[in-house]
């Protein structure tokens, strides 16, 4: 097993990652970044584009950034968070012009255009601005599990390195978790590495999560391909495979009408036909990533009908994740950060999904200030302490059966697990079209997975495979439970069960546990 010491170990490749390890090391923190992939081309932004919640600090644009999102979300949010989303937000995209270089374009009036990203080029910079900051990255080494000290505080991290062949281990005075949220290997654009593993990682160490009732997004995408760019839906016309329009089908408020169509077996066809030539030409400068695929089908999606389907995007779209406590998203376990997909986004977006843009401001604000209060905690422990610490592992399923040595297991073991997994979580009429009876009966089955993966005792190679099954039936099991607490429609976690808005839930749900799942309510602060 190779060591490393650190001050500040990130987990994770993204955006939050990398402006973690970014902050960390400019706070004089050493720091290692351990990624599942290779940094800089890993993770959702990496494969595409995003839009970014850039508002220039104008009071009234201001005003209406933070309105426009607080109906959807069912009053979730906390304007104080939204305020300080936005203030670091507009700081880190100006930083990133400047200091970055990273090319933005300019409108007609010869301003720069800075609401929006190119995924490959930003994280390509930040890369770069990582190394240059002296961080030191361990690509193709997926973190297996936390370790923690005597008092039950995080002191870094232990993981497998892909290409070496090799167990390594990182001890650290603090951990960033910013591993993104969880798609279930949907097969949605850029989402293989999120699986989960940041909120199992947390709940080991006695971590909390919120929000996961907020996780049923399931994303528009041209049938048989993996791009679910959704905000250009918003131009389109959906038809039924005769021709006919599909009546209450829409990007928003809508694709409950294309998951019931396609539950019947019949297809589902749109066209962008609402977009003019002006809205056109703009779609195609701010997003060229979308229109690749239909270019290499020969598809013009303005005038041309195309068939699509809808791709679970999880907690990666959705906004539940591990619990913040603290305005440096310090969780209620010392030593423990979390930033990006990986922690709520209720603070921003409340249960309403979080798209491209909310997201990329959380990521990097989040990132930001998790990197910094990381490095605050591990200064306050004191130089050498993370070298010197006893430290033990937090891992349990698929690392440490329960009851005696266990049975041996391997990618194959594993795949079969997922495939369970994503029996209950995939289909429109269990996780989208949520009734409780269907949330039961599907909670069941993932409560009997998870014992599955108690029992089993990952090994090489195998042991990454068989954690991301236990991250994946963990997520699962606490999104149906925080779905079944929350007996109503509010945000995005809606019930046909309970169509209507309850104010007596005006709270929010926790959740957390491994053998047994557990949910509390959180009232709102004031």
């Amino acid at each position: 097993m190779s060591d490393h010491v650190a001050d500040v170990l990130v987990v994770g490749g993204g955006p939050a990652a990398t402006w973690a390890a970014l902050k960390a090391a400019g706070a004089g923190a050493s720091v290692v970044l351990a990624d599942k992939g290779y940094c800089g081309t890993s993770g959702a932004t990496a494969a595409g584009g995003t839009g970014v919640w850039y508002v220039p600090p104008e009071p009234a644009a201001r005003e209406a950034a933070m309105a426009s999102r607080e109906g959807l979300g069912g009053y979730l949010a906390d304007r104080r968070w939204m305020s300080r989303v936005l203030d670091e937000t507009y700081a880190r995209m100006n930083e990133l012009a400047d200091e970055g270089r990273y090319p933005f374009p300019t409108g007609p009036d010869g301003r720069p255009l800075r609401n929006g990203l190119q995924g490959p080029e930003y994280m390509r910079r930040m890369r770069i601005r990582i190394r240059r900051a002296g961080v030191r990255i361990l690509d193709h080494s997926p973190v297996t599990e936390l370790l923690t000290d005597a008092d039950g505080a995080v002191a870094g991290a232990a993981g497998y390195r892909r290409q070496a062949g090799d167990p390594y281990r990182v001890r650290a005075g603090a951990v960033v978790l910013a591993t993104g949220g969880c798609a279930f290997l949907s097969g949605a654009l850029g989402t293989n590495t999120n699986t989960g593993d940041g909120a199992l990682f947390a709940a080991e160490t006695g971590a909390e999560l919120s929000g996961m009732e907020f996780s049923n997004s399931y994303g528009i995408a041209p049938e048989g391909t993996s791009v679910t760019k959704t905000a250009f839906y918003s131009f389109a016309t959906f038809y039924r495979e005769d021709g006919e329009v599909l009546e209450g089908a829409a990007s928003q408020g809508g694709r409950s009408a294309i998951a019931g169509e396609l539950l019947t077996g019949a297809r589902v066809f749109a066209r962008l036909d609402r977009a003019d030539a002006t809205a056109q030409a703009a779609m195609r400068l701010a997003q060229p990533n979308f229109f690749l695929t239909f270019d290499r089908l020969g598809i013009d999606p303005f005038t041309d009908r195309f068939s699509v389907t809808l791709l679970a995007e999880g907690t990666v779209r959705g906004t539940g994740g591990i619990r913040i406590t603290g305005d440096d998203c310090a969780t209620s376990v010392p030593g423990l950060y979390a930033a990006g997909d990986a922690a709520t986004r209720e603070e921003i977006c409340g249960g309403f999904t979080g798209g491209g843009s909310h997201n990329a401001a959380w990521a990097m604000s989040s990132g930001s200030w998790a990197g910094a209060g990381a490095a605050r905690y591990a200064r306050a422990l004191g130089s050498g302490r993370a070298a010197f610490r006893p430290v033990t592992g937090a891992g349990g399923a698929g690392l440490r059966p329960t009851g005696g040595a266990g049975s041996a297991a391997g990618s194959e073991e594993a795949r079969e697990l997922v495939r369970l997994v994503q029996e209950e979580v995939l289909p429109y009429d269990k996780n989208y079209l949520r009734r409780g009876p269907v949330l039961t009966g599907a909670l069941g089955a993932l409560d009997e997975v998870w014992a599955q993966v108690r029992s089993l005792r990952g090994e090489g190679a195998g042991l990454v495979k068989v954690r991301q099954a236990a991250a994946m039936t963990a997520h699962a099991r606490w999104m149906y439970a925080s779905a079944l607490a929350r007996t109503e429609s509010r945000g995005m976690a809606r019930r046909l069960d309970h169509p209507g808005q309850d104010p007596a839930q005006h709270h929010r749900i926790v959740t957390g546990g491994l053998d047994r799942v557990w949910t509390r309510p959180a009232e709102l602060v004031a």
